[in-house]
């Protein structure tokens, strides 16, 4: 599978890029280093199926394994111990990187609900984008019936842009739908 994303990237985003902000060498402009997708399971602790289901989904959302994540410390409000499963994360490099933005911009995000674009306030200054899933039915890998509950996810875009705006023109150019505010 040829990969349009990072051909897009390659021979329309980087000129427009080094246009824009008037960049003098082609390693200036900012690009996509990784994509990581991460899902908190406050219930796993309780419930070892719902850690098993979340790991399965994930793998198939990005075609890859996760890795399970588990706390720090013991918190006693929240009944969890040290050591005990608390989520789940996978990160993306290079062309399965791609390939999952790819889906997830042309795929999944117009499958949402009354759909009128992510915010654009959601960078973190440092030109990363962090965006918040309701639900894991938006991706065409998931099976309806094959869930037991409705979970979110959290998908993290981390560029090399130095500043907020950099990292939206990467974005908005790679074809994220960014809401007019």
């Amino acid at each position: 599978m040829t990969d349009q994303l990072k051909i897009l990237y390659r021979d329309t985003v980087v000129p427009k890029l080094m246009d824009q902000f008037k960049y003098t060498n082609i390693h200036q402009v900012p690009k996509v280093v990784k994509v990581t997708v991460n899902r908190g399971l406050g219930e796993a602790s309780q419930n070892a199926k719902a850690l098993e289901s979340s790991l399965s989904e994930i793998a198939l959302i990005t075609g890859q394994r996760p890795v399970v994540t588990r706390a720090k410390k013991a918190i006693a409000g929240f009944k969890i111990r040290q050591g005990m499963p608390v989520g789940v994360m996978v990160t993306l490099r290079s062309d399965r990187m791609y390939a999952f933005l790819n889906r997830l911009i042309n795929l999944s995000l117009p499958r949402i609900r009354d759909f009128r674009g992510i915010s654009p306030k959601a960078f973190d200054g440092r030109g990363n984008y962090t965006l918040g899933l309701r639900e894991q039915l938006i991706f065409p890998e998931i099976d309806y019936d094959s869930i037991d509950q409705i979970r979110g996810l959290d998908v993290t875009i981390v560029t090399t842009a130095n500043t907020d705006e950099e990292g939206r023109a990467l974005l908005k150019e790679l074809g994220m739908p960014f809401r007019d505010n």
